[in-house]
């Protein structure tokens, strides 16, 4: 199983929420909302190095 994290920088339109939920169906997917703020930027971190794949959407 690969573990993604979606780093989501801005509120997604609608094309790209399908992208995001198409590439979350595995249990290893993890979703990161930096534009809601309040953001655990040490615990950002770690998520980085501890996943295999990181997609950042703009």
């Amino acid at each position: 199983m690969m573990r993604v994290l979606h780093i989501i920088r801005t509120e997604p339109d609608d094309t790209t929420k399908t992208f995001v939920e198409g590439l979350s169906k595995d249990e290893g997917a993890k979703k990161v909302v930096l534009y809601e703020g309040n953001t655990d930027w040490p615990a950002l971190v770690d998520d980085i190095f501890s996943h295999d794949s990181v997609i950042c959407w703009w």
